[in-house]
């Protein structure tokens, strides 16, 4: 333990990003103590989200240096006062969504679009020097231990593999959320999912457990709509196929009730809505570079009773969505095992970073212990 900048201070690994674009690199980095409302989670398993490698990447800006990794499972090893949900030891899921529950968002059940901001900078992270270090995505996650608002976990079954529940914190939540919080899809009607990486496999087991009809997935590349049919899909489609939207309609035999753009290109945001059967809802998922535009006929949405929804997180309500997803994957009704490409150790994280770029990968994990 250090005593700094007035309290005791932590010793850990991390991988930081100094420059965007750059490689992560393995450093020693301090980590407070737990304060008002807070718990410090030692961490066992952390997976690689597309959003970590794009925040990395400066995709979106942001303040550097700075600890991304939001999608993490471990231990409570320490808490703070006024924490009365969790107890040290209890195995935890830690996720990014960070809701003071007093905002008109949260008032409204609305918590991954709470108004209170965070600021990162201010976090419990500090250099070994102890200057400033960006806790990203109030979490930090790439790193041995993180301390985050007791809003931003749920406590899991003991007996849970924390690999495979540390994919609940954000790519399943996304993936199911989008298509029962944010489509309300209904049993019997039909869906397309645009892109078969992690968040789409995930969708995709949302419209098959929300009773879809026909679920048709579009991707790039064969082998990835070979695994979409592993996960429910009941079509695939390629996007490199002209007018790709004519396929899926035909598997469909009609427009689909709900597009769910799981990926942040450009082009599948401007095909979108061209699956869609009238009434239905394009559900905006994929989050592209800042500055990406796509252009719409609003004549077309208003003529056909059509929309475009964003969903952030799948809309999740942690406490209320998690558990039973995890009930879910102990009925064997939802796969989360076979959502792991890969499990690396925190020294190999640049390579689980470039494999999971390359767009083979479905979820590669870190392995902290």
């Amino acid at each position: 333990m250090i005593f700094l900048m007035g309290c005791f201070m932590q010793a850990i690994k991390a991988a930081i990003c100094h420059e965007f674009g750059a490689p992560l690199v393995i450093e020693e980095v301090h980590l407070r103590a737990p304060e008002m409302g807070e718990v410090e989670v030692d961490l066992s398993a952390v997976a690689i989200c597309h959003s970590d490698i794009s925040y990395a990447d400066g995709a979106w800006g942001g303040s550097l240096p700075a600890v991304y990794g939001h999608e993490a499972a471990g231990h409570v090893s320490a808490v703070g006062p006024g924490v009365g949900t969790v107890a040290v030891g209890d195995p935890v899921v830690v996720t990014l969504i960070r809701a003071c529950g007093h905002c008109p968002s949260c008032g409204a059940g609305r918590p991954t679009t709470c108004e209170t901001p965070y600021d990162g900078d201010l976090g419990p992270l500090k250099t070994a020097s102890g200057g400033k270090l960006h806790q990203a995505m109030a979490c930090g996650a790439f790193a041995e231990k993180v301390v985050v608002d007791q809003s931003q976990i749920v406590k899991i079954p003991g007996d849970m593999a924390l690999d495979a529940a540390s994919l609940l914190s954000c790519g399943v939540i996304t993936g199911i959320g989008a298509v029962v919080n944010a489509a309300g899809l209904r049993a019997g009607q039909d869906v397309v999912v645009i892109g078969a990486g992690g968040v789409g496999l995930n969708a995709i087991q949302g419209a098959r457990i929300a009773g879809a009809r026909r679920i048709v997935a579009v991707d790039m590349s064969t082998d990835k709509l070979d695994v979409a049919m592993q996960f429910g899909a009941t079509d695939g489609v390629l996007g490199t196929d002209d007018k790709p939207w004519r396929a899926a309609k035909r598997a469909i035999g009609r427009g689909a009730d709900a597009v769910i753009v799981t990926v942040g290109a450009i082009p599948a945001y401007d095909q979108a809505p061209k699956y869609l059967a009238g009434g239905g809802r394009v559900i905006m998922v994929g989050m592209p570079h800042v500055g990406g535009t796509s252009t719409y006929e609003p004549v077309n949405f208003a003529a056909a009773s059509q929309g475009m929804i964003g969903s952030k997180m799948g809309d999740t309500v942690i406490a209320r969505d998690i558990p039973w997803m995890i009930d879910l994957y102990y009925q064997g009704r939802l796969k989360l095992d076979e959502l792991i490409s890969g499990r690396w150790p925190l020294d190999q994280i640049n390579d689980a970073i470039e494999d999971t770029r390359s767009g083979a990968a479905r979820r590669n994990v870190i392995i902290l212990k």
